[in-house]
Parts: C-alpha cells; sequence; structure tokens
C-alpha cells in the first residue's frame, strides 16, 4: 500500500511539473538576471521560514501535550506542504501526513488533528493582520478595488467560521459534533447531483468531533500558551515578506515599505481564495498586477514576481518532495 501511494504520488507530481513547465522555464530565465549572492540569502530566508513551520507545529503540539522535536516537525510541515500542492485535497492531503506521522509516533489522532486545525487558524489570523495593514496602504493611495475587498471578506469569513467550530470544540464535542454533522449534510446536497451519493458520512463527523475535542480540551485551560504559536505564525508571514523585499533588491528594482506589503498583501490574499493548488497561475497574476497598480514598472513587477515564487513555490516544493520520501524510508525501516 506505501508502495502505490508513493507511485500516485510520484506520478502527480510529474504531471503537476509537467503542467506548470512554461512558468519553470521562465523563472529559470529570470533568475539568470538576479544577484546571485541575495538570492542565496533569500533561499536562506525560505529555509529559516521552513524550520519556523516546525517550530509552530512544535508549539501547537505543546498545547496538546504533545513532545516532539522541531527538526521532525519541519520535515513533516515539508512533505504535507509538498502533498497539498501535488495532490490538492483543501488541505485534507497535509493534516493525514501528520496525523499519519502521529500514529506511527503513538500520539492520539485528535490531539495531532487539533493541532493541525490551529495551525490553519493562526495561519489565517497572522495573514490578516498583514493583510489590514495593505488595505491601509491601499486606502490611502486611493487604490483599493471590488476584488480586493470581497476576497478579503471571503477569508474573514472562513477564519470565523474556523475559529467558531474549533471554540465549539473546545467547550462540547457534542455541539462540534452537531456542526459538522450540518456541514456534511450541506457537502453532500451540493455534491449529490454531480455523484449521486453522500460524499461524507455523518458518524464520521461525530466521531471526528468527539476525537478533535480531546485535543482542544487542553487548550481551554491555559490560553496562555496561544502566545507562542501567534508569534511563529507572525514570524511566518515576517519572513515571506523579507523574501519579497529581497527579490526587489537582487533586480534592482524601486520600491517603499507601503509597495512591499500591500504586493504581499494582495498576492497572498489571491493564493489563499484560489482554486488552483498554491495558488499558481493565479498569485503570478495577481501580484505582478498588484506590483503594477502600486507604482513598479510592469516589466519589473513580472520579473519579480516570478523570481518570488521561485524562492517561496518551488524551492519549499522540491525540499517537500525530499522530506516526503525520506518519511517514507524511516516508515520502511520501523517495520
Amino acid at each position: 500500500m506505501r508502495k502505490l501511494t508513493f507511485l500516485l504520488i510520484a506520478f502527480l507530481t510529474v504531471i503537476f511539473v509537467f503542467l506548470s513547465f512554461s512558468e519553470l522555464k521562465s523563472i529559470v530565465e529570470t533568475l539568470e538576471q538576479a544577484n546571485f549572492w541575495i538570492i542565496l540569502l533569500a533561499l536562506f530566508v525560505q529555509l529559516a521560514w521552513l524550520h519556523n513551520m516546525g517550530l509552530t507545529f512544535r508549539s501547537l503540539y505543546w498545547l496538546m501535550d504533545l513532545e516532539e522535536d522541531s527538526v521532525h516537525l519541519t520535515k513533516v510541515a515539508a512533505a504535507a506542504n509538498f502533498i497539498n500542492v501535488v495532490a490538492p485535497s483543501l488541505g485534507v492531503g497535509g493534516m493525514a501526513v501528520f496525523v499519519n506521522d502521529g500514529r506511527e509516533r503513538g500520539y492520539s489522532s485528535g490531539k495531532v488533528t487539533a493541532a493541525t486545525a490551529l495551525f490553519i487558524i493562526f495561519d489565517y489570523a497572522a495573514f490578516l493582520c498583514v493583510l489590514a495593514l495593505g488595505i491601509i496602504v491601499l486606502i490611502r493611495r486611493d487604490n483599493l478595488a471590488s476584488g480586493e475587498i470581497s476576497a478579503s471578506a471571503f477569508l474573514l469569513f472562513i477564519f470565523l467560521g474556523l475559529s467558531f467550530l474549533v471554540f465549539l470544540g473546545m467547550h462540547s464535542a457534542k455541539k462540534l459534533g452537531k456542526a459538522l454533522a450540518w456541514l456534511t449534510r450541506i457537502v453532500n446536497r451540493l455534491v449529490n447531483p454531480l455523484i449521486h451519493r453522500p460524499y461524507l458520512e455523518e458518524e464520521k463527523a461525530y466521531l471526528f468531533a468527539e476525537e478533535v475535542a480531546e485535543g482542544l480540551a487542553s487548550v481551554r485551560h491555559c490560553p496562555k500558551r496561544l502566545i507562542k504559536p501567534l508569534f511563529f505564525a507572525l514570524l511566518n508571514k515576517m519572513l515571506l515578506i523579507i523574501v519579497l523585499l529581497l527579490m526587489f533588491t537582487a533586480f534592482k528594482v524601486p520600491f517603499s515599505a507601503g509597495t512591499i506589503i500591500a504586493g504581499f498583501a494582495i498576492g497572498y490574499l489571491f493564493l489563499i481564495v484560489s482554486v488552483t493548488p498554491s495558488g499558481i497561475g493565479v498569485m503570478e497574476s495577481v501580484l505582478a498586477l498588484a506590483l503594477t497598480s502600486l507604482g513598479v514598472i510592469w516589466s519589473q513587477a513580472v520579473i519579480v514576481t516570478l523570481a518570488f515564487r521561485a524562492v517561496t513555490l518551488w524551492f519549499p516544493l522540491g525540499l517537500g518532495a525530499l522530506a516526503f520520501r525520506n518519511l517514507q524510508k524511516e516508515k520502511k525501516s520501523t517495520l
């Protein structure tokens, strides 16, 4: 079964790279024009971002009274990111990587699932802080469009919805189960005309709620523990902004703090709400257009965008593939 899973992931990776070949070719041509040392520095910052992901999950595991090494969690986070990109499933694939790893190490599936759910919420919360600054910049420059407002409202709605579900889970597994069962019925009604059968099972929704509530119960008794993962989530976004700044520097493109923050905020916003995996094709267009609207010359905006995506998407994707393969080897060695 593991061999079949690995072959399937490898096949999806080949298809994903093949479909993105034109973008990869453009990125290679773009990077040839950059300052090598600044690009190298950006790669080190991206490595710091990846390790910060591991630190974030370590702090969330600590919330669940689980002890785990940050280096190992960095590896799992990289593998989960890889799976989410090459086999998009609304984050379920990445969550499964953590749950399977936790099961191998004897952890409660409910606690690990709760940790991954909290990671998403903290990630959104941190980005909403950056987005608020970006919107302020756009308002001051009289450059805020309806598209940004709609996408921001949609993201806020998702964040509040997830936060409400976590709140329910912290206080009552029964109420969380009812809420998830209600969502299950809605999803089944939406997809029934297409597949003519229930897509999700209500019984599993209640079972899932009990497992997650088990993990979230510990958070309710010590809310001060939430400060640490929130700090790491904010640092996560700060490191990505630094990478974007370094891309401007590498190609000697003039910039201001407002341009960097607003450009990143709008680009990352559409990465989240995009229907394509990791915003492929969408973020590139939106970020380039956003930078142009903020005063950057179009050709320079495109170059900066492609270089930024090379460092923040393709570089971690390659590391994630290696991490996923390494985790598979570790599982074999323990059998």
